[in-house]
């Protein structure tokens, strides 16, 4: 999957909505959250509630699969496109980053299906 079609596919997602905080940046965004930080060659997704739990998918893809920089403390990984991981479980890890940030948002700001 390339760029373009992961960023359709999460701006797809209720309430998801596009934003460059950082010049070149872009991130798909639910409520004022960051739930995928897109790049050219990788994306960046919260895997796990935690590193223990994040470390698993690097168990399973350790040449696609990295902790984030300065995030991955915090269970965020980056992806590599067009690597090992497979397009549908590539949707399916897009799915559970915005999952586990729409479970923290406040009730007001989560959005409606």
């Amino acid at each position: 999957m390339d760029e373009t079609k992961l960023l359709e596919y999460c701006l797809a997602k209720p309430g998801a909505w596009q934003d460059e905080p950082w010049e070149g940046d872009i991130v798909a965004k639910v409520g004022d959250k960051i739930f995928a930080f897109l790049g050219s060659t990788s994306v960046g997704l919260k895997c796990g509630r935690n590193r223990e739990e994040a470390d698993e998918l690097i168990r399973v893809y350790p040449q696609d699969v990295a902790a984030s920089a300065y995030i991955g403390r915090y269970g965020w990984n980056s992806v590599e496109l067009g690597g090992a991981v497979p397009d549908d479980e590539l949707t399916e890890l897009v799915d559970q980053s915005y999952d586990a940030v729409v479970s923290k948002l406040p009730k007001s700001k989560r959005p409606t299906a």
